[in-house]
């Protein structure tokens, strides 16, 4: 099953992912990253359209780098 998953590296903390995020499945990790759960993940892939950085990737396996 897809899901999305973060390279924290990347990521920049906006925030654009978790609210475009239509199942709430992503939160911002203590301002650093964002945090995906893949238990709520559907892979539709909205938050990887809507990254800036470019973090955000929906994989086969859910897993970033």
């Amino acid at each position: 099953m897809r899901k999305a998953a973060n390279d924290i590296d990347r990521c920049v903390a906006c925030g654009v992912c978790a609210l475009q995020c239509p199942r709430e499945a992503i939160d911002i990790y203590k301002g650093c990253y964002a945090v995906v759960d893949v238990a709520k993940c559907v892979g539709c892939g909205i938050c990887e359209k809507a990254c800036p950085a470019g973090s955000i990737r929906v994989t086969d396996d859910g897993v970033g780098r």
